[in-house]
């Protein structure tokens, strides 16, 4: 019952800052620190009032997404990777140009090397990964309306859908590096300025940090963030988790 999984670093100018299964950057990140601020609240009460403020000052995040697709070996189901982390290494110049590189504004960004899977999200929040494949999901939602940000959200409880809408891109990676283009900070927490997300990027204040969700933890990061998968880093004691089987519907949205 020993099960090798996959595990991502995250560093910010060459210095670790986290290790972790999961990150979201932008809603998902906005909607915790949200969420931080009101302790005092029973934490199903939390997590909702913190989804209905982000949804209802919904915005943009204008950054640099970089990212490595994963080798098509790499995908093994049972993660057998001895034989492809050796041609890593043989190949580092080949993989240096093999960066792909977009800029724009985004939603909401996750990374994740596990399938995530909740009561909320039966297939889990990345079902095309799974617990030791050597690669990670990356999922893009670039900039949308209110309304289709929320159906995008909704299909997470159904058993697909989430990833058919046209602002949406997934891709299996090895590597992504998130880089805001302004390097400057968060939203304004209580900016009464409201308004569609369709062209408005936050306005960011100078030397602020942005809001990452790392495996549910609040972490705040004010430069370029570079996560790198690391193939069955640590290995746990268990059985694969089949889809859970129960859903939960969430009364906010």
């Amino acid at each position: 019952h020993l099960q090798q999984v996959d595990m991502c670093s995250f560093s910010s100018h060459g210095q670790l800052v986290h290790f972790g299964f999961s990150a979201m950057f932008g809603f998902g990140g906005q909607s915790l620190a949200r969420a931080e601020k009101k302790r005092w609240m029973s934490s199903s009460r939390r997590r909702e009032y913190a989804l209905v403020k982000t949804l209802a000052k919904l915005r943009p995040e204008e950054c640099q997404l970089s990212f490595l697709p994963a080798e098509k070996s790499n995908h093994s189901l049972f993660g057998h990777q001895d034989q492809d982390q050796e041609k890593v290494k043989d190949s580092k110049s080949e993989v240096e140009d093999s960066w792909r590189t977009n800029q724009g504004l985004y939603l909401n960004i996750s990374i994740m090397s596990i399938p995530c899977l909740s009561p909320h999200a039966p297939q889990g929040l990345a079902p095309n990964t799974s617990l030791a494949n050597g690669s990670a999901s990356l999922t893009a939602v670039g900039n949308a309306s209110r309304s289709e940000f929320i159906k995008h959200l909704k299909r997470y409880s159904s058993s697909s859908g989430q990833f058919s809408f046209p602002f949406v891109e997934t891709h299996a990676v090895s590597a992504v590096k998130i880089r805001p283009c302004s390097l400057t900070g968060c939203f304004e927490e209580e900016s009464e300025e409201e308004g569609d997300s369709k062209n408005t990027p936050i306005i960011q204040s100078e030397e602020a940090a942005f809001p990452w969700n790392i495996d549910g933890e609040l972490v705040e990061i004010a430069r370029e963030v570079h996560i790198r998968i690391h193939p069955r880093l640590i290995t746990l004691y268990g059985e694969e988790v089949d889809e859970a089987e129960s859903t939960v519907t969430c009364s906010c949205i």
